[in-house]
């Protein structure tokens, strides 16, 4: 029988989770006695319908053990399960996210009924989490389940009769499929199909035992996430075979950790779109938040220093952390204080929290405010600002169970305000988080959080390496721009070192230095310096971040800076493409004020807008702030002209880190030279930030390497032969799913290094090469609906734009009933290979390429035509006259088509898009034929690309623009007339 998903994977899965051997003959003698853990029971033993969800006897008899009102009287377990059913009925019109939002509430006991005394409402629990051994807790496999479709997820994981989490396993044994196929089914197929067996749902996961991901519903693929163990050496195990998987396996799907998961560790929040979506956490932030509440009820360590990389969500941590910390009745309904620096990082953590909806949370105003709440011993969860303590008394408020969690911690318990924090809090706890490594000479830091029982001074770290990963966060490419403009950084390390130092200046010494800062300031603000980058920003937006949705932030020396890019900006991009974000001060202008001041609703508004895809704001343009606590996933591109230090660095430019459809890296494009040496400018005490920035040298050296291991598949094969003859001698060499996998794994591999490099001239030398792997690989590619989700991912975007590039489809009409060449048949000669198809697709192209090679017959009507449009624009030509000389020019092209070519390519664009206005012109609108033809001629020459025919967006974008030429001479209402337009388009453009 050999190795497959079933016997490999799926069943490793419930001996790992069971103790059951499915392939064992005689495996019901060898299951293990019933404990806390999950119980083998097959399918078909399980007592429900094939469009039940839920085994309904089994949670009534869970409602009856856990709930003492319902044992009172049994008949009210009915009146629950009816409530339960109603909520997996709505999901068709409430959606997927808010029925697995209103079940979440039934399952961790927030939903009451009135069977208390005189109908007194009292809390329904269907799973018992002070007992857990009093729950049941079931593992079954290929769990049928019917909708308007039958599916049958791999595992099923039940408490109480209840379906909590389902997985899907895939074969171990071909590397062109992974987990990711699993998840793509889960959330892509499963979830469409069976909606309702997803409602009680607590998260999914996916395997093919080498990698385990699990993510919630509706979650895009790009955020399901890896559990992690830490074993003993508190290092991060890797996964390697069913043996590691396993563990990880055991660890994610124990009944202790679905349940800590279920009630503590899931949020339901609103995304920029005002859409629903359910978060769970990833392990780093459960591993962290439970290390916060295991040391608070512990009692003996009063402290702890948390390093997790920007971006690999700390405020989450926060959350998790804060209410977990709020339901444990052992800490006696506790005070927890979160506590930032910084008026923007206090907006996004309350953003966080409030969108959350998390009870019980009250931001403060002021002093006053902050200080009245403590006096007070109020009991809720407290955001402020380390500022606020000032002036604090002593002993403000004594208390044991009062939790402060610091964000930014490096930066904000330095001076009187955290010492007057401490003195006012004296028997509170401090747990110090922080995305960047803490300095080696930022002792205070260790001082004032780190415990000296933990293992240097950090009571959890999840660096860098580890977030890229776990695909937490994504790498960050630097690209140096404009050698010839390049900054000296020593001297400029050098001035401002000078700047900073020795205050006892005299003050001969203090104007010389302020002049020599000025010259500084002035070059770099210099007018020519200054277009000079702009332009060169605007070119590169527009070649390599706009194309792919992205957008970008201009990092500026200082306010004055930030409106000279705008002004310079806005003579290439338009007013709308960019937005200055600067803090003003009192001393500030009136005028500047006016012009340049946002209060924190408009800020708000330019934020929503720049996360707007399609809005047309492209740039924002600050100096410091938005530098930190700034989160827009759109954001890839930094443009860098300032220098910057230390944690501020990096804070400043993780801020293009964040996960977001499509974005593979976060880049810095570098024009003050801040990353000549990086590393040794951070100087931070872990040897794994060294490589916190991927130097593209270094991938250059890479991608001789990565060509050379794609073309070792096809050795000895000639590849300047073109047609079906090249073609089929290199899938011939790999005409094996071992060689196609292998294949597809170099390639994969060499395209992302080349979207990284992209467009790094280095890739020249290699363009040739590349573009016949790209040929060989689309045409080995599997459908899209069928396997290897992982290796075949979407292509980058770079790759796509060379494929448009250089994949022409020409249109084939001799023979049409027998050989119309779209993309469905392009796909059906290269996937299943036919000699006589292939011959007779080749001859015919051949053929009809010699026929337009040079004609002199076409190339006379184009210049007759040119000369026609040159007349016209010149006013020598009344509008009538041009459309009696267009008819004639009309008249000879398909009389010279007649001649020439096939019967269905009678018509040139041109002449048939002048045939179809014609139709629709008035005597009030005779010229208006001229423009409508030109407009369409140049837009649709903009926007198109070879091969738009067969891609959804270049249909949409021809389409829109299509849509606006007509609007512009109110004609848009005729659809037949657009419908013939565009119809003409697509065959001719």
């Amino acid at each position: 029988m050999g190795f497959n998903e079933l016997n490999s994977v799926e069943y490793y899965i419930v001996h790992q989770l069971s103790g059951v051997n499915l392939n064992s003959g005689n495996w019901e003698e060898e299951k293990v006695p019933y404990s806390y853990q999950w119980q083998y029971k097959p399918a078909d033993r399980i007592k429900r319908g094939i469009n039940e969800v839920i085994e309904e006897e089994e949670l009534r008899k869970a409602l009856i053990r856990i709930n003492p009102s319902i044992q009172e009287q049994q008949e009210r377990a009915d009146e629950v399960i009816y409530k339960l059913r109603a909520i997996l009925i709505s999901v068709a019109q409430t959606g997927l996210v808010r029925a697995n939002e209103e079940f979440h509430k039934w399952m961790t006991g927030e939903k009451t009924m009135p069977f208390g005394e005189n109908n007194h409402h009292v809390p329904i629990y269907l799973i018992d989490f002070e007992r857990p051994e009093n729950n049941t807790y079931v593992i079954t496999n290929q769990f049928r389940i019917h909708n308007r479709e039958t599916k049958i997820p791999d595992i099923a994981l039940l408490i109480n009769g209840i379906p909590v989490v389902l997985g899907e396993a895939k074969t171990p044994i071909r590397p062109s499929i992974s987990w990711l196929d699993g998840a793509h089914e889960i959330r892509d197929i499963y979830e469409d199909a069976v909606p309702q067996l997803f409602v009680p749902n607590v998260f999914s996961f996916a395997t093919e035992g080498k990698e385990l991901f699990y993510g919630s519903v509706r979650s895009p693929l790009e955020h399901w996430a890896p559990w992690r163990l830490t074993d003993e050496d508190d290092t991060l195990a890797k996964a390697i075979g069913l043996g590691e998987v396993g563990k990880e396996l055991s660890d994610l799907l124990h009944p202790k950790r679905v349940l800590d998961i279920l009630q503590n560790f899931t949020l339901f929040t609103s995304n920029k779109r005002k859409q629903r979506i359910k978060i769970i956490c990833r392990f780093q932030q459960y591993e962290g938040a439970n290390m916060i509440v295991d040391r608070v009820k512990e009692g003996r360590i009063k402290k702890g220093l948390i390093w997790h990389f920007q971006g690999s969500g700390k405020s989450l941590l926060m959350v998790y952390a804060a209410q977990k910390l709020r339901k444990l009745q052992e800490l006696k309904s506790p005070t927890v204080i979160i506590l930032v620096d910084r008026t923007d990082l206090d907006t996004q953590i309350t953003g966080t929290f409030n969108a959350a909806e998390v009870s019980n949370v009250v931001a403060t105003d002021s002093i006053s405010e902050l200080h009245d709440l403590l006096e007070k011993d109020t009991r809720k969860i407290i955001i402020t600002t380390i500022h606020k303590f000032r002036d604090a008394k002593p002993d403000m408020n004594t208390r044991g169970n009062i939790i402060v969690m610091v964000d930014e911690a490096h930066r904000t318990q330095e001076g009187d305000l955290g010492r007057q924090m401490r003195a006012a809090l004296p028997n509170a706890f401090l747990f110090g988080l922080t995305g960047t490594p803490i300095n080696k000479a930022d002792k205070n830091t260790f001082w004032a959080f780190g415990s000296d029982e933990d293992d240097g001074g950090y009571m959890s770290r999840y660096t860098f390496q580890q977030s890229i990963r776990d695909k937490a966060t994504l790498p960050l490419h630097f690209e140096p721009r404009l050698v010839d403009i390049h900054v000296d950084k020593e001297t400029i390390d050098k001035l401002f070192k000078e700047l900073s130092e020795d205050a006892g200046l005299s003050d001969e010494q203090a104007d010389a230095l302020s002049r020599r800062a000025a010259k500084m300031a002035a070059f770099l603000k210099s007018p020519e310096r200054v277009q000079t980058i702009v332009k060169d920003i605007e070119s590169h937006f527009q070649e390599n971040v706009e194309p792919h949705g992205f957008k970008a932030m201009i990092v500026t020396p200082d306010r004055y800076a930030c409106i000279q890019y705008k002004e310079e900006l806005d003579k290439l991009l338009g007013e709308e493409a960019s937005k200055v974000v600067i803090s003003t001060t009192a001393n500030d202008g009136f005028d500047f004020k006016q012009k340049w001041a946002l209060d924190k609703d408009q800020l708000e508004k330019v934020v929503e807008q720049y996360n707007d895809k399609i809005s047309p704001l492209k740039f924002l343009i600050v100096t410091a702030k938005l530098l930190t606590g700034f989160d827009a996933p759109i954001l890839q591109t930094m443009y860098l002209d300032k220098s910057l230090k230390d944690h501020t660095l990096l804070q400043a430019i993780c801020r293009t880190n964040r996960l977001y459809p499509s974005k593979t890296f976060g880049r810095i494009v570098d024009y003050f030279g801040i990353f000549d040496d990086a590393a040794e400018a951070l100087q931070f005490d872990d040897a794994g930030v060294t490589k916190v920035i991927t130097n593209l040298k270094e991938l250059s050296i890479e991608l001789p390497l990565a060509v050379a291991d794609c073309l070792k598949h096809f050795e000895g094969i000639d590849r300047t032969i073109e047609g079906f003859e090249g073609l089929e001698a290199a899938q011939n060499r790999i005409n094996t799913d071992e060689r196609r996998d292998a294949f597809a794994k170099d390639y994969t591999f060499l395209s992302k290094l080349w979207e990284s490099l992209s467009p790094d001239r280095i890739l020249d030398t290699f363009l040739q090469d590349y573009r016949w792997l790209t040929g060989v690989y689309q045409s080995v590619r599997p459908p899209v609906d069928n396997v290897g989700k992982l290796l075949w991912h979407a292509l980058g975007p770079q790759t796509t734009k060379l494929i448009h590039e250089n994949i022409k489809v020409q249109g084939i009409h001799d023979n049409l009933e027998e050989f119309v060449l779209d993309a469905d048949v392009i796909d059906d000669i290269f996937n299943n290979p036919n000699d006589k198809k292939i011959k007779k697709l080749e001859k015919e192209l051949v053929k009809r390429f010699k026929k337009r090679t040079g004609d002199p017959v076409f190339k006379a009507l184009g210049e007759r035509l040119e000369d026609l449009r040159n007349r016209a624009e010149l006013g020598l030509l009344s509008s009538i006259d041009f459309v009696k000389e267009l008819c004639k020019l009309a008249k000879d092209v398909v009389q010279a088509e007649k001649d020439a070519l096939t019967r269905s390519e009678q018509k040139s664009a041109k002449a048939a898009l002048t045939e179809i206005f014609l139709e629709a012109k008035t005597e009030q609108t005779p010229s208006v034929v001229e423009r409508i033809v030109n407009d369409i001629d140049e837009i649709v020459k903009i926007v198109r690309f070879p091969g738009w025919q067969s891609t959804v967006s270049g249909e949409r974008e021809v389409q829109q623009s299509l849509r606006k030429t007509l609007l512009k001479y109110k004609l848009h209402k005729d659809q037949h007339l657009f419908e013939r337009a565009y119809g003409y388009i697509k065959e001719y453009y």
